[in-house]
């Protein structure tokens, strides 16, 4: 097994870009497929059970099994994405890995290849060393979790199931037990083209989608004005993206939105649409017809509630390294909540900042590697 920053160097020089919807990017740095090789490769190698589960074209899963050589007293599954998000507006080369001034930066350096690099570490030395009394150990390596989360889902699916679940996310090495669920809606306002000479003879479909955006900032304020959850505080909603029109001298026929809508425990993105869409029907403002749909299946949110056996043993075996630790909630969704509601207790811990995530000089710092990967060898051995 490689040393952990030639490890997390050898994930960030292989491109995994999420596409996001986006269909402008380069096929040769899109999709999980050149790090999901290199994994399996490095799994192999270790010789324990490894198997691929296919998503998506060029989209795998990837499942590992360490078994103890007694009898197992839990099963803990250590899950991380493979993905990252797009690299425009990027000052480092994405995929360069460059190190200076204890850090190594690129394109999911952070979020979360150190994540990945240090589970694969952490559970190639369970595998050698087999400590007695060591927790059954499953690796899972999904794909999509910046997007759609469809590698989770297939995850769950497929029935893998352990006791306890740590999700690989940037958290300075502390723990995550709650977040915001998440939900993405698109809306679409039809027009009628014409030349941009003659506009009285065509519908604007930007002009009717401005006045949409204007209820919809109503309608986040209304949201914020609930009573917030005393953990994760207030639902939230915000307009990310707008698309429309093919030139300056054509009136467009179509505009198109993609709508960001944060869930709090015990809401469901159904339940947040059909709100949405009884308050836009509401509004006297909108005479005019559109169309508003759910993007892709969302991310729940993760409760607190579940998980407090499961932080205290992560926390000892935290502080056993470091020291001192927090539990905190935050308001951006993992995979986590996905596992969690399939019934396995899940918290996100892993090395980096959330504040360095998905940036344009993406990086990690590196002295978080080496404990990380012996806290999570900790706590899978019992010791």
């Amino acid at each position: 097994m490689l040393p952990l920053p030639h490890l997390l160097a050898e994930l960030v020089r292989r491109p995994s870009v999420n596409p996001m919807g986006r269909t402008d990017l380069p096929a040769d740095i899109l999709y999980e497929h050149r790090v999901t090789a290199f994994l399996e490769d490095q799994l192999r190698g270790l010789g324990c059970d490894v198997r691929r589960q296919p998503v998506a074209p060029n989209r795998d899963n990837l499942v590992a099994t360490y078994t103890p050589p007694g009898p197992a007293p839990l099963a803990v599954m250590f899950e991380c994405h493979q993905d990252t998000v797009p690299v425009d507006a990027m000052v480092v080369e994405p995929f360069g890995a460059k190190v200076e001034g204890g850090k190594l930066y690129g394109r999911g350096a952070c979020d979360v290849k150190a994540g990945a690099a240090v589970m694969l570490t952490a559970f190639a030395r369970l595998v050698r060393e087999k400590p007695a009394g060591g927790a059954a150990v499953t690796l899972a390596y999904t794909v999509d979790e910046e997007h759609s989360f469809l590698g989770v889902q297939e995850l769950m699916r497929s029935g893998v199931r352990t006791d306890y679940a740590v999700v690989a996310e940037p958290t300075l090495l502390n723990i995550v037990n709650a977040h915001k669920g998440v939900v993405r809606w698109v809306l679409e306002t039809p027009g009628r083209a014409c030349h941009s000479s003659r506009p009285e003879d065509g519908v604007n479909a930007i002009y009717r989608m401005a006045r949409v955006i204007g209820e919809l900032e109503a309608y986040a304020g209304q949201l914020r004005a609930l009573p917030p959850d005393p953990v994760l505080g207030p639902r939230t909603l915000s307009v990310g993206r707008v698309t429309g029109g093919v030139s300056p001298n054509t009136v467009p026929d179509v505009c198109r939105i993609d709508i960001d809508r944060r869930l709090l425990p015990g809401e469901t993105a159904d339940a947040g649409l059909a709100d949405l869409k009884a308050f836009l029907a509401g509004r006297p403002g909108l005479d005019f017809p559109f169309t508003l749909s759910q993007a892709h299946p969302a991310c729940p949110p993760l409760p607190s509630d579940r998980s407090g056996e499961l932080v205290a043993r992560l926390g000892a075996a935290i502080d056993s390294v470091v020291g001192r630790h927090t539990v905190h909630p935050v308001p951006f969704g993992t995979d986590a909540s996905t596992v969690a509601e399939a019934g396995v207790p899940a918290v996100v811990f892993g090395p980096g900042d959330i504040a360095q995530a998905h940036t344009k000089d993406e990086w990690v710092d590196l002295s978080q590697l080496d404990p990380a990967a012996e806290i999570l060898f900790r706590f899978a051995a019992g010791k």
